[in-house]
């Protein structure tokens, strides 16, 4: 039984740079962790996305079973997802016992700014230059971006300075490792106690 969380906000706000940023300091320190990129994830269910919301509802489901399937086999995750709908982390929330979400704020206008300064191999480019077209459905133009009700952490990630953030993110990482393996002993505890009664 391992952790899970999710780095959640709007197209462009950080989300990539902070996760990957995090990702390489528990590897340095002794923690390998796997990281879900939804949009890498993405492209193997729907090669063609249509961002509609009964494609996103599959996608978003089958992210959840993945970070859970991977927390109960022991491997630390990382969800780099927008994640727009409270729902979705949500049901990551009930389906993963040791989870958290870290909230990215950012300004519209600077997640427009970064999200077109993007490099390759991130998120694809071009997303906020779709938004109000016909059918369009980017997250927090188009459609609603839902803010956590009771996140664990929330950043603004235009004002904080990115060690900060990633420092941030590391005691939150450190306290669920802390909660996974008192569970971890809990459910050993248990086990042996029902052995020794059978």
């Amino acid at each position: 039984m391992s952790w899970a969380i999710w780095i959640t906000g709007p197209p462009g706000s950080g989300k990539t740079t902070l996760t990957m940023a995090v990702a390489r300091a528990l590897a340095a320190g002794g923690v390998p962790v796997k990281v879900l990129e939804l949009d890498a994830i993405r492209k193997i269910l729907t090669p063609k996305p249509t961002y509609r919301d009964e494609e996103r509802e599959i996608v978003y489901r089958a992210l959840v079973t993945m970070a859970m399937l991977l927390t109960e086999a022991g491997v630390p995750v990382l969800i780099d997802a927008t994640g727009h709908r409270r729902a979705w982390r949500e049901l990551a929330r009930e389906r993963i016992p040791c989870f958290a979400e870290a909230q990215l704020a950012c300004p519209l206008e600077v997640c427009h700014e970064r999200e077109q300064a993007r490099r390759l191999g991130y998120a694809p480019r071009g997303v906020y230059a779709r938004a109000g077209a016909p059918g369009a459905r980017v997250p927090g133009v188009d459609v609603p971006y839902e803010d956590s009700l009771h996140a664990e952490l929330r950043l603004d990630t235009h004002i904080r300075n990115p060690w900060t953030q990633v420092q941030e993110v590391l005691h939150l990482a450190r306290r669920l490792v802390r909660q996974a393996a008192l569970r971890r002993h809990r459910v050993e505890r248990r086990i042996i106690c029902e052995s020794a009664s059978g």
